[in-house]
This record gives structure tokens, C-alpha cells and sequence, in this order.
């Protein structure tokens, strides 16, 4: 029976000891298998712009720690805005940096080429998961000769400073507003606009990060209710004053966390 006990006790301890270790790396089961290439130049001037709409990446905030994901990850631009933590998969490839972690912000689709076989080339071809990283980011878990490696990645909560922005561009009867800088999970799940003498109208995705209303707000000031893909619901209250004009930035400094 003392046996029975003491080998039971030790059990207890095994297991507990593994309860400890799973703790103790959190989001270990999030991480997701998938492969890395580059692309944008060594200053990563070609990777402005892109299928999000963010335009100078320099000057909305994203710099070079960005990429483009496949269609997979990409989501029809839902995922625009989503950070990652992106490190080379080392024990599948000689060519990685060790111990290195990037954390980068989608801000452009891969495209697809049918043209080519998925492991040949057609790297962002559906249903592969691919980041097409800017090169800056990638130099720093990949050796450039490889072009590409192997990656373990994962979604993480993006840190922004100072608040959401919003840029409203287009003209009378249709406010295409793009929307940056957006912190917590990064994404938007859903947007709504009020002019100060209208109630609150819907919002559909135009493309990318870039939102769209059929309202005549002109002279009005302007207020955003914005869902993000969390869940969470942040109101940025007459955050354009009634003064605003198609093409200009405005943010109240309200932020997701």
C-alpha cells in the first residue's frame, strides 16, 4: 500500500509539474506552420501601397516590419491591420536566424500563380499559408541566399501609438474613409458613420482597410463607431468636426486594446 501511495504521489507531481509547463508558454497551440519569402527591396520601397490601402507605410505608421499573406490568410482584406509574430522554423531548415522573433502587420495580399505548382513558386497559391514579408523584416529570421524558409507564426495583439485614424476621401453622397493605426487585434470587423444631424448608417468593406457610406455629410460633423474582429466596440465621438474636408486625417485618439 505504501508503494501503491508513493508511486501515485509522484504521478501527482508529474503531472502537475506539465499543468506548470503548459502555463508557463502561453499560446503555444496558436502557432501556425507556414512559409516566408520577400519582396520590396532592401528599403522595402516596394512594398508602399498594396491591397490594404494604407498607402506610405512610413507615413500611416506600419514601416518595414510588414507583408503580404495569401489568400488564405488575407481574407479578402478582413485581415488588413493584423499583427503576427513570425519566427523562422529552424528545425526544418538550415538557412534560418536562431532565436530571432519578428512581429509584423498585414498591409497586402500575395497574389496567386496558377501558373505554378504551390511548392514551385506558386507560394501564396490557396490553401498554402505564405507571408510575403518585406524584405528588411525577413533578412532578420531568414539567410537572404535561401529566398525562402520555413516559418512558425502566430497572431498577436498590435501595439499603435496615439490613436485610430481615419481618412475620408471621395466625394458628396459617398465618404470612402480608410481606416489606420488600429491597435488590440488590428482588424475591423464592422463600421458605422453619423453625421451630427443623421442617425447611425452601416458601413460596407469597399476594399482593404477602406470603408464606404452613400450619405451626404458635408458641413456635418462626423462620428465612427468601429467593431473590431474581437468583438470589442470603441465610439470616436464628432472625431471630424464640421469643417472637414475629402482628403484630410482625423483621430480623437480612442484606441483598441
Amino acid at each position: 500500500m505504501a508503494r501503491r501511495s508513493g508511486v501515485l504521489s509522484r504521478l501527482a507531481v508529474v503531472v502537475v509539474a506539465a499543468y506548470c509547463l503548459a502555463a508557463a508558454t502561453p499560446g503555444a497551440a496558436d502557432w501556425m506552420r507556414g512559409s516566408a519569402t520577400f519582396y520590396g527591396g532592401s528599403n522595402a520601397a516596394g512594398t508602399m501601397g498594396g491591397a490594404c490601402g494604407y498607402g506610405n507605410l512610413y507615413s500611416t505608421g506600419y514601416g518595414t516590419d510588414t507583408a503580404a499573406l495569401s489568400t488564405s490568410l488575407f481574407n479578402d482584406g478582413a485581415a488588413c491591420g493584423e499583427c503576427y509574430q513570425v519566427q523562422c522554423d529552424q528545425g526544418s531548415s538550415p538557412n534560418c536566424k536562431p532565436g530571432v522573433t519578428v512581429t509584423i502587420t498585414a498591409t497586402n495580399l500575395c497574389p496567386t500563380d496558377y501558373s505554378k505548382p504551390n511548392d514551385n513558386g506558386g507560394w501564396c497559391n490557396p490553401p498554402r499559408k505564405h507571408l510575403d514579408m518585406a524584405q528588411p523584416a525577413w533578412e532578420r529570421i531568414g539567410v537572404y541566399r535561401a529566398g525562402i524558409v520555413p516559418v512558425l507564426f502566430q497572431r498577436v495583439p498590435c501595439s499603435r501609438s496615439g490613436g485610430v485614424r481615419f481618412t475620408i476621401n471621395g466625394h458628396s453622397y459617398f465618404e470612402l474613409v480608410l481606416i489606420t493605426n488600429v491597435g488590440g487585434p488590428g482588424s475591423i470587423r464592422a463600421v458605422q458613420i453619423k453625421g451630427s444631424r443623421t442617425g447611425w448608417t452601416t458601413m460596407s468593406r469597399n476594399w482593404g482597410a477602406n470603408w464606404q457610406s452613400n450619405s451626404y455629410l458635408n458641413g456635418q460633423s462626423i462620428s465612427f463607431a468601429v467593431t473590431a474582429t474581437n468583438g470589442q466596440k470603441v465610439v470616436f465621438q464628432d472625431v471630424a468636426p464640421s469643417n472637414w474636408g475629402f482628403g484630410q486625417t482625423f483621430t480623437n485618439y480612442g484606441q483598441f486594446y
